[in-house]
């Protein structure tokens, strides 16, 4: 009969563990400014997309106009993926960026 190694259940400090996690990454989804698209249609892509506000939507287009580019959303990838491509479907530039 094979003899195997006695199991201790006990955890031992002295043991190496490697732990397996997964890291689920936090996005941003960033808005660009151009010279094409005014603050309006901004805005109201940010109601109907992004569920902002008005007041909201309003302080995004002028921190997208005078910053260059404003993060107006974060989140997960799988949850502004949709949004950030909803966006450039009307002719907005918007990219998704890790969270630092």
């Amino acid at each position: 009969m094979p003899r195997y190694p006695s199991y201790n259940p006990v955890y031992s400090p002295d043991e190496d563990l490697d732990i397996l996690t997964i890291e689920e990454h936090q996005y941003s989804l960033v808005v660009w400014n151009d010279e094409v698209n005014t603050f309006e249609w901004v805005i109201e892509t940010l109601i109907d997309i992004c569920s902002h506000s008005q007041e909201q939507a309003e302080q995004c287009a002028m921190l997208i106009h005078s910053k260059g580019k404003y993060a107006v959303k974060n989140g997960s990838y799988e949850k502004l993926k949709p949004q950030c491509d909803a966006i450039t479907d009307r002719a907005i530039g918007a990219t998704l960026e890790v969270v630092a």
